[in-house]
């Protein structure tokens, strides 16, 4: 009977397997896709918010809105952004859906990033006012972030001087204050931080990876718990400090690496929610899974 020790290194071995299996090869079922089109880091911190900010629902109509709006935004985000009027561009994005969002909340979107960028030279830069290296992970700068954002001028959008408690774009930065999984925003971090394959950017070179935490979506809850990563019930920001620690016994430098691969389980439908006999029998993960 294997104990917890022999359990930890076959998940290890598991999970290292599973990361090289789904490697850029995979990129078109993600929204990252859409990063990887661009080559600048100006352009990419642009496409990587609004691509995760959107990354609610399922792929395919993920893809499709995030692709309608970047067809309105021509081949440089960033200086699409950086002349993006609110006023003048109103009608921008008009007729826009997905689904709790609409085309208004769009443009206070990029309305925010140009005032980031204003601000503080770059979205990064914007981040890293609530960042410090001696944090844990990044709950404290994702608050700040969050709070910060929320707090620029909307008044063009949403025409009120406070954003109204239902604005669209508040969904945009949910805040670990409230204990929120913050999955987007999470992912977005995942996306510019780390480095050391070529599936993320690694642009943002002033944040450790090491202080990522795990972008949690139904998937993962769902595959961490049946893999012994959480035992907690609820999908929400405690759960995934959970996860990431859990990984982080794996690779302390570098917890999150395992997202992408544990994603494809369940976006590829190759972990059902239910016992299969034929999927679970070539899971790369079976032998630790409670199904």
């Amino acid at each position: 009977m294997p104990n917890i020790k022999d359990n930890q290194k076959i998940l290890k071995r598991q999970l290292d397997i599973l990361y090289k299996t789904f490697d850029l090869k995979f990129l078109a079922t993600d929204p990252l896709e859409f990063v990887h089109r661009y080559k600048t880091p100006e352009d990419r911190e642009i496409v990587g918010l609004v691509s995760s900010c959107l990354a609610y629902g399922r792929v395919e109509t993920i893809k499709k809105s995030i692709e309608a709006v970047m067809g309105s935004v021509g081949p440089s985000p960033y200086r699409f952004t950086m002349r993006f009027d609110p006023v003048r561009d109103s009608s921008t994005f008009e007729g826009f859906i997905h689904r709790f969002n609409n085309g208004r909340d769009i443009r206070a979107l990029f309305y925010f990033m140009r005032q980031m960028i204003e601000k503080a030279g770059s979205i990064k830069g914007f981040f890293l006012k609530g960042y410090s290296s001696g944090d844990k992970n990044v709950k404290g700068a994702l608050v700040s972030f969050s709070s910060n954002a929320l707090a620029l001028d909307s008044v063009p959008v949403y025409k009120s001087v406070i954003l109204p408690p239902k604005a669209g774009v508040r969904f945009f930065f949910p805040s670990p204050s409230d204990n929120s999984a913050c999955k987007r925003l999470n992912l977005y971090l995942r996306w510019m931080v780390r480095r050391g394959d070529a599936l993320d950017f690694g642009i943002w070179k002033e944040v450790d990876p090491a202080r990522l935490v795990m972008p949690l979506d139904t998937h993962i809850a769902r595959i961490s718990r049946n893999i012994g990563l959480t035992s907690r019930a609820t999908p929400d920001w405690k759960m995934a400090e959970e996860i990431t620690t859990a990984l982080a016994a794996f690779d302390p430098s570098d917890p999150v690496k395992y997202d992408f691969a544990l994603c494809r389980l369940g976006i590829l439908d190759k972990c059902p929610a239910n016992k299969d006999r034929a999927k679970c029998e070539s899971c790369l993960i079976k032998k630790l899974c409670v199904l």
